[in-house]
């Protein structure tokens, strides 16, 4: 459980892609902690809904205007912003030249990195702009922005993926040194590799297994014998680093990105 010292009952947090996934169990941790949510999303998890605390914003966060639009009707309903993690994610796994087999269907296409592109780079530039407005406004402000281990790391299979994260990595550094004078914080936390989430479906084990010359049934197998943990990580574990860093006690926190990979990353 999620402990109440963070105390984040004064806050009013948005989620991008906060209805499922890593993004659902980063909303509970929150309101555990007593924060208002904002989730922009496309589909609406009615789970979730229920508290007077959350607030659901159909948002496709690759459009300037909804973008803007969420931000602004979460003004509107809680009065202000304190916190934005950019949760919201594509990964389409696929080899740059398919060598196993010179199957088209796993190489990437353009259509498979323009969308990597819009959601992971695009919209994530899209909604921290139009929430950072409020946050210079208000002299305060956390952006967290998910990227991931294969953005620092680079990943096998997961090229456009990596890039993007590797952007966001970029954005994260350079904004915490724009807004810092505004007292808005900027982290990116990275996670490696986590529980199964709507992301991970059996499709997308299939081609990542491709790419990397093995069985799909043998990726768990395979990831648990490279963590030096010796298992693979739980969400919760990156929801409580999200809570955190948008809490106070992380005051001091910025422009860094934070590894959550068992001891994975770095070799």
């Amino acid at each position: 459980m999620c402990g109440k010292w963070l105390d984040l009952s004064q806050k009013v947090i948005v989620v991008t892609g906060g209805s499922m996934g890593i993004g659902e169990n980063i909303v509970r941790n929150l309101l555990d902690n007593g924060a208002k949510v904002v989730i922009a999303d496309l589909v609406e998890n009615e789970e979730q809904t229920s508290s007077d605390r959350v607030l659901f914003i159909p948002c496709d966060i690759t459009k300037k205007a909804d973008a803007e639009k969420c931000i602004e009707t979460a003004v509107n309903e809680f009065g202000r912003v304190d916190g934005l993690v950019n949760n919201a994610g594509a990964n389409r796994p696929n080899l740059l030249v398919d060598y196993y087999h010179q199957n088209p269907e796993f190489e990437m296409s353009e259509e498979e990195l323009d969308l990597m592109y819009q959601v992971n780079q695009k919209g994530l530039f899209l909604i921290s702009q139009a929430a950072a407005r409020e946050m210079i406004k208000q002299k305060s402000g956390v952006i967290v922005n998910i990227s991931s281990e294969a953005g620092m790391e680079g990943s096998k299979g997961q090229s456009g993926y990596s890039a993007t994260k590797g952007a966001v990595n970029s954005f994260t550094l350079s904004w915490a040194k724009e807004l810092g004078q505004f007292n808005i914080r900027v982290i990116g936390v990275a996670p490696g590799i986590n529980e199964p989430t709507p992301m991970g479906n059996q499709k997308h084990m299939e081609k990542l297994a491709y790419t990397r010359g093995i069985q799909s049934n043998e990726i768990k197998g395979d990831y648990t014998k490279i963590i030096p943990l010796g298992r693979i990580g739980r969400l919760q574990e990156v929801a409580d680093l999200v809570s955190y860093l948008q809490s106070d006690h992380s005051s001091y926190i910025t422009g860094t990105i934070i590894n959550v990979t068992g001891g994975k990353s770095r070799g």
